[in-house]
């Protein structure tokens, strides 16, 4: 499926943030509103938006007004009819958008994807009014919609998985980085940090600490600019108050609203944030905020409504704390939080202690976090560098979780053919630079000598490895690109060797296999200026095969990879290892080398198989033997 056009249904302070994003990516995006004076007011946001974005050196005039020249504005909703994508970015109550759902149901294509931007109700009750429920979804941004690089996908249980995988492309090419959560309360992030308010509420209502002391601990502790208090004030006391009703409805009493929220909520006035520090409570409040956070977040992944990464990435990404639920958990020790859980649990009667938190306690392990993800499909195995937080930056737990994904692979005689991309912005951003500064010699010694190894086994993984060069990819992620067999890039995709900079040079094999690559004028070029270069610069000097629009990459990534799993895999491996042998070696040696793989190819049942089928013209069927 393939999105081209855009509707958001809703230009206010989101909705105008929404449509820009999808402009900015190049999407045609219209913006209904309901009469006039509301869609100029929403077309003037977003102008001014652009026009900001300019100002601070974030957009260039030519990319505004390329922007500007995707969006148009409607007052009538039949105007969304040939949208690929309708999003709803309406108040939050459930009638009106069922109705609207309804009305686009009966304009709109019987393809077109419906989402609705909702923080807190049930996007299955939205789905249940169309004629369409398994293209019905949530697509919900996180404030400010520009610039928060967040986005849940939603999903119920009808939902059709190809509508999950399109929103997800959609997702990363207009810059989000996207998590997945099941139809339930609070989807995968606003269930616990909701409470994390309430909860912030409610010591203030026993009198155990002030609005200045609850605030401070909560930064201190979380590592934020802003505690809950002051968070409430800035995003509007009604949000946070309506999100515990909707909560304590879907779910039981422990998520309704404090006494202390109610009466803000009727005084219309935001919290009083004067007043003296307290630092001895800060213990107790930190105690309680994380005892609530990760009992919350612990039963998430019990009921399956978001798995363990996405639930921190939604904290590193979407709140933007250093840590996230699990990552806290694990920092702490899983039994120490398992008793800040269960003090919590004491307090609250409808406040329950998940079995999963419990067993992990008694393991006496870390919760498991992987930063390197991988699936595997249709004989493709994709492996997404997912630390998008840090751009994906290399370290040696990322280092870690790629060799054994590596390995994985090699084993499983089902793939054929391998992908690797990144997630956000960055295919990978180089290593981890504060991990490197802390080291000593010794420490660097291992560090490095490990990055080569892992770079060497994707080198001569017996399978062919496409690089999918999404965003940056700078020192160790150029590196990881290089040790590939086929390069792609995005449009958006910067590459270079910075480490000059540093006061370094590329250790993972970069003055290696650039040089050989591309020669030693180029490779030399980049290294010695530690530039950066663009897509397609890296085109014109040899260092990718194509460049492609985002939205294109994973697609032409994937077609490539299918077409080389449909040939014989033996053949395959055999021709890998022969080319990067002519890498290695003078001529003569490498034809010897290539006289030997070649006759190993022909001691295979897939060599006969093969020549077979050609002279049967029919297709293949090899089995890698």
């Amino acid at each position: 499926m393939d999105i081209k056009k855009v509707g958001v249904v809703g230009c206010g302070l989101m909705g105008a943030g929404i449509a820009q994003t999808a402009a900015q990516a190049g999407y045609t995006t219209i913006v209904r509103e309901l009469n006039k004076d509301l869609l100029e007011k929403g077309l003037d946001r977003i102008s001014s938006f652009l026009d900001k974005g300019v100002d601070k050196g974030k957009l260039s005039p030519s990319k505004r007004d390329a922007t500007w020249e995707c969006i148009s504005g409607t007052t009538d909703l039949a105007d969304l009819a040939d949208c690929d994508l309708v999003i709803e970015v309406i108040f939050e109550d459930l009638n009106a958008k069922q109705e609207l759902f309804k009305e686009l149901d009966s304009i709109c294509r019987e393809d077109t994807i419906f989402a609705s931007n909702t923080s807190s109700l049930s996007i299955a009750d939205m789905a249940s009014v169309t004629e369409r429920p398994e293209r019905v979804t949530g697509l919900h941004y996180f404030f400010p919609s520009v610039l928060n690089q967040l986005l849940e996908v939603v999903t119920t249980d009808q939902t059709d998985p190809e509508v999950i995988e399109t929103l997800l492309v959609f997702a990363r090419t207009t810059g989000k980085v996207p998590i997945i959560a099941k139809d339930a309360p609070g989807f995968a992030v606003n269930i616990y940090f909701v409470p994390w308010l309430n909860e912030a509420v409610r010591m203030l209502d026993e009198g155990l600490a002030n609005i200045p002391s609850i605030d401070k601990a909560a930064c201190d502790h979380f590592k934020i600019g802003m505690g809950p208090f002051a968070l409430m004030n800035a995003t509007g006391i009604p949000i946070a108050y309506h999100c515990t009703i909707s909560f304590k409805e879907a779910k039981r009493n422990f998520y309704g609203p404090a006494a202390g929220l109610t009466a803000q909520l009727e005084a219309g006035e935001p919290w009083d944030l004067e007043g003296d520090v307290d630092e001895p409570v800060n213990g107790a409040v930190t105690e309680r905020l994380m005892g609530v956070v990760f009992g919350i977040a612990a039963e998430l992944v019990e009921e399956g409504v978001a798995s363990i990464e996405d639930i921190e990435r939604g904290a590193l990404v979407g709140l933007r704390w250093p840590r996230g639920p699990f990552g806290m958990m694990n920092e702490l020790g899983v039994d120490r939080a398992l008793s800040l859980v269960e003090q919590v649990a004491a307090l609250h009667d409808t406040f329950s202690v998940p079995d999963n938190l419990r067993k992990q306690a008694t393991s006496g392990q870390p919760w498991t976090i992987p930063d390197v993800k991988l699936e595997i499909k249709d004989a493709i195995a994709t492996i997404t560098m997912c630390r998008p937080e840090a751009m994906n930056a290399l370290n040696e737990k990322v280092l870690g979780e790629l060799k054994e994904v590596v390995a994985q692979i090699r084993d499983d005689p089902n793939v054929r053919a391998v992908i690797i991309t990144g997630e956000g912005s960055a295919f990978v951003a180089g290593a981890d630079i504060k991990t490197m500064l802390a080291a000593d010699l010794s420490e660097v010694e291992k560090f490095t000598s490990f990055g080569q190894g892992v770079m060497d086994d994707i080198e001569k993984l017996n399978k062919p490895v496409i690089a999918a060069i999404n965003g940056f990819a700078l020192g160790g992620g150029l590196e990881l690109a290089l040790a590939c067999d086929i390069r792609l890039a995005s449009t958006e995709a910067r590459m270079g060797f910075p480490e000059v900079g540093l006061g370094i040079f590329p250790g993972f094999g970069g003055t290696q296999r650039a040089t050989r690559l591309i020669g030693k004028g180029y490779a030399s070029e980049l290294i010695f200026t530690g530039k950066h270069i663009t897509a397609e610069e890296a085109l014109g000097m040899g260092l990718v095969n194509r460049v492609l629009p985002l939205k294109q990459l994973m697609n032409e990534a994937r077609a490539l990879a299918r077409l080389i799993a449909n040939q014989g895999p033996v053949a395959v491996a055999q021709a890998k290892t022969a080319i990067n042998q002519a890498m290695q070696t003078g001529l003569d040696e490498g034809l010897s080398f290539e006289l030997e793989a070649v006759m190993k190819t022909f001691d295979t049942e897939d060599q006969k198989e093969g020549m077979t089928a050609f002279l049967e013209r029919r297709k293949p069927q090899f089995k890698g033997q």
